[in-house]
């Protein structure tokens, strides 16, 4: 069996409509300022792959979308000064989970071959140096890969990777992959959990999700459709360790507790979401109109990185 192969994941019926919805002007209004975010990121060309541009671009659509954004914990995805870069890995919920993490901090993501291929979508996520992977493809190209994630985490380069390969209505969905967490082995890599959750007017929500066989068209409409929704970002400390079984199992248990847990609302690395930008001219600094509580200043420092031994050979 593939070590990427994908599991069905959640049913396209396990995304709810948003409740409550905006008015269909602030409807269209977002659509506008959508497009014209899209349409500036394509015009910045290779440019869109410096880490300030791409936190720019990226905050841009979340706030020309109308979605707040939160982050609790370390407040960056990266694990600072420890030799290499981080494997990032967190649950998967939506094409969104992307856009939303790279406002946080922008790294390289590890996506399915399809993304690149999507208008508009793949030119910029090519152009922003993401990597792809067959998920139901030859597994003899699965060595290769890792040895690709590898070398960015050596050269000081973060990898942000979806191990549940699809996507599911919450953080309990799905068990993690084993194989990306080769990669963090082999380059002496900590890696770094993600919580991701999406929530309507303080309360839980799946609108955000795409699932199953749903058109993609379909989930946008129910996220720009969503009064007050946010995408809030936990973010775990880092943990190493020498063998890829032991870290996915630790990975996904501190992503869980994010899930579980109560979460406590602290500070976002970087700059303030920018307004929702208007359909004829630029965003502006400043928390978005409408997308509800959106923090920001200087991040709390991580804790130690937990060392995760491998599990000993039954005697």
């Amino acid at each position: 069996m593939n070590p990427w192969t994908v599991d069905r994941g959640c049913p396209a019926s396990c995304a709810a409509e948003p409740d409550p919805r905006v008015p269909l002007a602030e409807l269209a209004r977002r659509y506008a300022a959508l497009t014209y975010a899209l349409t500036r990121a394509v015009a910045r060309g290779e440019r869109i792959a410096a880490p300030a541009a791409l936190r720019t671009e990226a905050r841009a659509v979340l706030g020309a979308l109308g979605v707040g954004l939160e982050a609790t914990g370390a407040g960056r995805l990266s694990a600072g000064a420890c030799g290499t870069g981080t494997l990032v890995v967190a649950n998967h919920i939506s094409w969104l989970d992307v856009v939303a993490l790279l406002a946080v901090e922008p790294v390289t993501v590890l996506a399915k071959r399809e993304v690149g291929r999507w208008p508009v979508i793949g030119t910029l996520v090519r152009r922003a140096g993401t990597r792809f992977i067959d998920r139901d493809g030859d597994p003899r190209g699965l060595p290769h890969t890792v040895r690709e994630v590898a070398g960015v985490l050596r050269s000081g380069g973060s990898v942000l990777v979806f191990p549940q390969a699809t996507t599911w209505c919450s953080a309990a969905g799905g068990r993690f992959r084993r194989a990306a967490f080769q990669a963090a082995v082999d380059a002496g890599a900590p890696v770094r959990p993600v919580t991701v959750a999406y929530r309507q007017n303080g309360k839980p929500s799946t609108a955000a999700a795409f699932l199953g066989t749903e058109d993609f068209t379909a989930s946008l409409r129910r996220v720009a459709g969503a009064r007050g929704l946010t995408a809030r970002i936990t973010v775990h400390a880092p943990v190493r360790g020498a063998d890829r079984r032991s870290l996915a199992a630790a990975a996904q248990e501190a992503v869980l507790a994010g899930h579980r847990g109560p979460e406590r609302r602290q500070a976002t690395a970087g700059t303030p979401l920018p307004r929702r930008a208007p359909a004829g001219g630029p965003a502006g600094p400043g928390p978005a109109s409408g997308t509800g509580v959106t923090a920001w200043g200087p991040p709390p420092p991580d804790g130690p990185t937990r060392w995760i031994p491998a599990p000993r050979a039954p005697a």
